[in-house]
């Protein structure tokens, strides 16, 4: 409060904790009778940030010096690490507004764009923004300060996560030595009085292939709906007067669906005390299915489907029952115990459907390694372990690609049932647009 009197000016008038898995704070300071609205933005504690947190304020100050519409930046506080920003108004959705409405505001969110990738890498690089060695791995960055911070982490086999990077390795998407400031997780900003507000959440921001930001909103697509891509792609090329480099995006696309896998692989199998696991688990269960359905689009194979199994009556199949109704009636006129209550709720049901379905789903992973492997590993880890090997084996060559894409779609969908119960928004499977067809070599 200290540090928010002194720099904003004023007095604090509240300050509480946001709802949400990241530590943020909203804050309300008086100055002389006028109200300012200010976010207090702190460090993830549940994975290594890909890049600095200074960075990412670094970058919002430049964008706002060159009429990007972001968020005003107060300042950085060293304890606790975080940064002060202006509080934006509006909305992330389109919720209660029409097709008309929304497409404004997108069309708004493509020149956004277009400014921001005509600007002047220049005074970035001064300020030390990350930039590539070379302008021609300029769409490589990214995933490669992604893959290190999963590395660094990394305590337990990924053998799906170890397939996508070999396969990403060997499909690069070629930059053609494009280079722009870039927020790469793009689709985040609000809207206000039917109008773009402000770029939000930077945390990716660095100098890259600007192609990369007509990638990353796609997944987002599918719960915000920003119309059809074709369209968009073929405005931002209107507006940049050049055409989008649609190989380029997909391969970028087929990257970006590892991202919450790469991020959140650690947690996932060691959760510290302030992960949100069922946010993480459903984040990457849903994007991973969508990274095995973007390559086999990318290579025009079809995949299999995965059956259901039906659900068991366990001998703790009641206590489950009422952890679920006792979460589903607490209530609390706080905020962030809400949204702690909720997080519970969600684990409650998910190891209710484990309870449910888990022993067959794992029965189901551990017979798809038998049939590759030739042998049926004694334990379900001891299979993950195996089936890890036998990817990174093949890393180089990618002989196995297309039986390991099949296996591991299936894994995936087997995945995405142990979310939460049949039917349910966290166990629901939401399709993305699909690109143009197109013959790759």
């Amino acid at each position: 409060m200290r540090w928010l009197e002194a720099n904003v000016g004023g007095v604090v008038r509240s300050i509480d904790r946001q709802a949400r898995w990241r530590p943020v704070w909203i804050a309300d300071v008086d100055h002389d009778g006028q109200l300012i609205e200010v976010m207090v933005r702190g460090e993830r504690s549940d994975t290594l940030l890909t890049f600095p947190l200074e960075h990412e304020m670094r970058l919002q100050q430049l964008l706002g010096e060159r009429e990007v519409p972001v968020a005003r930046v107060y300042g950085w506080i060293e304890e606790p690490r975080a940064y002060v920003m202006a509080r934006i108004p509006g909305r992330p959705d389109f919720a209660g507004c029409t097709d008309e409405e929304r497409d404004a505001v997108v069309d708004e969110y493509v020149e956004a764009l277009a400014h921001l990738h005509s600007l002047d890498i220049g005074p970035f690089v001064v300020a030390g923004i990350a930039r590539a060695d070379t302008s021609a791995a300029s769409g490589l960055l990214g995933m490669a300060r992604m893959e290190a911070t999963y590395r660094a982490q990394k305590r337990h086999p990924d053998p799906f996560l170890e397939f996508g990077l070999s396969w990403f390795h060997r499909h690069h998407p070629d930059s053609g030595g494009r280079e722009a400031p870039i927020v790469w997780d793009s689709g985040q900003f609000h809207h206000h009085n039917a109008h773009l507000a402000a770029l939000m959440d930077l945390e990716l921001g660095h100098i890259g292939d600007p192609m990369m930001d007509l990638a990353g909103w796609r997944m987002r697509d599918s719960v915000l709906g920003f119309g059809d891509f074709n369209r968009l792609y073929e405005r931002y090329a209107n507006l940049t007067g050049r055409p989008v480099d649609l190989d380029a995006i997909q391969l970028h696309h087929i990257a970006f669906t590892l991202s919450n896998e790469l991020a959140f692989s650690h947690t996932l199998r060691g959760p510290s005390p302030g992960a949100d696991l069922t946010t993480n688990m459903q984040w990457c269960n849903e994007t991973n299915l969508y990274a095995t359905e973007a390559i086999a689009e990318y290579l025009g194979l079809e995949l299999p489907t995965a059956e259901m199994p039906e659900p068991t009556r366990t001998p703790s199949a009641l206590a489950h029952d009422h952890l679920v109704h006792l979460l589903r009636s607490i209530e609390s006129e706080d905020e962030f115990v809400r949204y702690e209550l909720r997080g519970a709720f969600r684990l409650a049901r998910h190891l209710q459907r484990v309870d449910e379905i888990g022993a067959a789903i794992l029965d189901a992973d551990v017979d798809d390694v038998h049939r590759l492997l030739d042998h049926r590993p004694d334990r379900w880890l001891d299979g993950e372990a195996e089936l890890e090997q036998f990817v990174l084996a093949d890393r180089e060559a990618g002989h196995h690609d297309e039986t390991l894409l099949a296996l591991f779609h299936r894994r995936n969908l087997r995945a995405q049932m142990l979310n939460g119960p049949a039917g349910s928004a966290m166990s629901r499977h939401n399709p993305l647009q699909p690109f143009a067809r197109r013959e790759h070599g």
